[in-house]
């Protein structure tokens, strides 16, 4: 343990994105939404709010944090990036075609017979899935248990998690919060995606979470707190989840669900709807202005 932190993890620095690598990964949300959009109009069936909302995330970790290969997507020193709420892939589809792991036509496929591109993500059809995911509640459990594993081998890769908030309501979630605080894992890092709606409604109204930040410290977890729409913010989070050695690192991103298209920001009705074809050229004239609402700021 002692030696895979000192040799292979004390050696990373923090280091702050220039102004220009900021303005790349905005720049690739952008169009990673606008190809969100004519997915979901191209299928006729997913999910809108949540692959809009995380399109800045998705993109800083494709084009910025992540090690990865998109010429050799099974490369065995990647870093793993698990998505856990499966039903938001379009954003990872998304943004995979635009780092190059295949062409984006291939995105019109999403939900189709016999597309590698389907509804949730499945790990054979397509290379650069690391799971395959359907049920909530599973994602952290599986990236726990290859942190867990990475360490006992002595290997650097990191391994991150992306999960809804709607999901904590899943109780494997904290069976596998209370494992990977137990077991100290320094090489994990959880995203939640803080954005308060869920498919019956909003988070706090189906099943409130309360405090998330301080249950997830209770169980021995270190927690940042940031706007899941403020790249700069973002990675610099993710760089401080790297420095710290003792436990595992919770990412709160706040965003907003449907972000970009201000008919449905914070609307949890998209959670699991498409738009129509009208809705789609509607939302893309939208997006393409900057309609959206600004987030809040969080410390």
């Amino acid at each position: 343990m002692l030696r895979f932190q000192t040799k292979e993890r004390a050696i990373l620095k923090i280091m702050s994105l220039t102004d220009a690598e900021v303005a790349l990964i905005e720049e690739k949300a952008e169009a990673i939404r606008e190809t969100i959009l004519d997915m979901l109009v191209e299928a006729k069936s997913g999910h809108t709010a949540g692959p809009l909302g995380m399109a800045d995330i998705f993109a800083a970790f494709y084009f910025h944090i992540l090690k990865h290969d998109p010429k050799n997507p099974d490369w065995e020193d990647r870093d793993r990036l698990i998505l856990s709420n499966g039903h938001i892939v379009p954003v990872r589809y998304a943004t995979m075609a635009h780092a190059g792991y295949f062409p984006i036509e291939e995105c019109l496929t999403l939900r189709k017979l016999g597309s590698r591109l389907q509804g949730h993500p499945e790990r054979l059809r397509l290379p650069g899935l690391e799971t395959t995911s359907g049920p909530l509640g599973e994602g952290l459990s599986q990236a726990a248990a290859l942190a867990h594993a990475f360490r006992m081998d002595d290997k650097p890769q990191q391994v991150y998690v992306c999960m809804g908030d709607g999901e904590q309501d899943e109780g494997n979630i904290w069976e596998a919060v209370m494992w990977a605080g137990k077991q100290k894992l320094p090489n994990i890092t959880a995203v939640i995606d803080r954005n308060n709606i869920q498919i019956d409604g909003m988070t706090e109204d189906v099943m409130p979470l309360g405090d998330l930040r301080d249950k997830y410290e209770s169980f021995g977890w270190h927690v940042l707190e940031v706007n899941g729409h403020d790249v700069r913010a973002f990675v610099a989070a993710v760089d401080e989840a790297k420095s710290i050695f003792e436990k595992p690192v919770a990412i709160i991103a706040h965003t907003i669900p449907g972000k970009g298209v201000p008919d449905i920001e914070f609307d949890y009705h998209w959670h699991g709807k498409p738009p129509t074809k009208e809705e789609g050229e509607r939302f893309m004239k939208e997006l393409r202005s900057g309609a959206g609402r600004v987030p809040h700021e969080y410390a």
